[in-house]
């Protein structure tokens, strides 16, 4: 029986009869398309001075989606400062180690395995998206605030150095292979984290991230809501929809969020619990938004009333308790 057949929706992988003993063929490369001078004469803008203002060069190159497999010509152009190749055919962007003034770079939709680059001193966004990237390493630039190295086939996030990613504040990592959040507390100063579509079981690490507003986990394999600490200070919104939390009790490990104000369950097995709504505001008391809906006076009303009650039950249940063992002790 094929490992496939158990598994709904999974279709069995077609493989080559002449390479099925040896593995997988070579992808295969697309027809040789270089990126030319004539090319570029109609691609380039925005003038500017230069860095010694002595001189003027343009500093704006757009060539997306010319199915480009080449552009190592870009070696001389070291006043680049925004690059778009985004939907090409590219496999290798080592020529972009030389432009060093680089401050935007977009390089979507190509066949790129790797995001590893020099360096870039000025480097501030940089977008990886629908690629083929398999890690995290080599993305040490030290102005960078944007990352997005969402759709790819990234399985652990290794190799980021906080000294150097220091002002790192938005990370999307949506549509990769991740199964831990392991590796991103290195990037204490993020913002926002994008981690939806993967197949996340356990959050690990993110407590480090003292900084963060907003996470995004939609659409994950999760079940237990453990990795949470009250060091996230300024966690705001979170998105846990479409995973696999099933306990109400769960959401109360959330109680260590201060500022948390929004939150996303629905689509998780919870939300399918009786008065979900009220139970879910019982435990977190200063939640604002629950899914879709803001709660309404009379939620907010109804739900304290619930916990007061509770707690009173809880106290009374407590001080009885009390008095059999004082009895017991007699």
């Amino acid at each position: 029986m094929s490992d496939f057949e158990d598994e709904e929706g999974v279709d069995e992988p077609v493989l080559d009869d002449e390479n099925e003993e040896e593995g997988t063929e070579e992808e295969e490369k697309p027809p040789e398309n270089p990126l030319t001078e004539e090319m570029l004469a109609d691609s380039l803008s925005l003038m500017c001075k230069t860095g010694d203002g002595l001189a003027h060069a343009y500093v704006r190159l757009d060539v997306h989606e010319k199915e480009l497999t080449d552009i190592s010509i870009l070696n001389c152009f070291i006043h680049l400062r925004y690059v778009d190749v985004s939907g090409n055919q590219l496999m290798d962007i080592s020529s972009l180690n030389s432009l060093t003034h680089l401050l935007t770079l977009k390089a979507d939709r190509n066949a790129l395995h790797s995001a590893k680059l020099d360096e870039l001193p000025y480097l501030q966004i940089a977008s990886f998206a629908n690629n083929k990237i398999m890690d995290t390493e080599g993305i040490n630039h030290p102005l960078l605030e944007q990352l997005n190295l969402s759709f790819n086939e990234i399985v652990e996030v290794t190799g980021f150095d906080p000294v150097k990613l220091d002002r790192l504040r938005v990370m999307e990592l949506r549509g990769n292979k991740l199964m831990t959040t392991v590796g991103l507390s290195s990037l204490p100063n993020l913002k926002e984290l994008y981690l939806a579509a993967n197949t996340i079981r356990t959050l690990e690490g993110l407590d480090r991230l003292e900084h963060l507003a907003s996470l995004h986990l939609r659409d994950n394999q999760i079940e237990k809501l453990d990795g949470f600490s009250e060091n996230m200070k300024n966690l705001q919104y979170l998105n846990l929809r479409g995973n696999n939390v099933t306990d109400m009790k769960e959401i109360a490990k959330l109680k260590c969020l201060p500022l948390l104000r929004a939150l996303l369950l629905m689509e998780c097995p919870v939300s399918d619990e009786d008065d979900y709504r009220i139970e879910v505001l019982i435990s977190l008391r200063r939640l604002e938004r629950l899914d879709k809906d803001e709660y309404t006076d009379d939620e907010r009303q109804e739900a304290e009333e619930i916990y007061e009650q509770r707690r009173q039950e809880e106290a009374l249940a407590a001080g009885t308790q009390e008095v059999i063992h004082t009895d017991d002790d007699d």
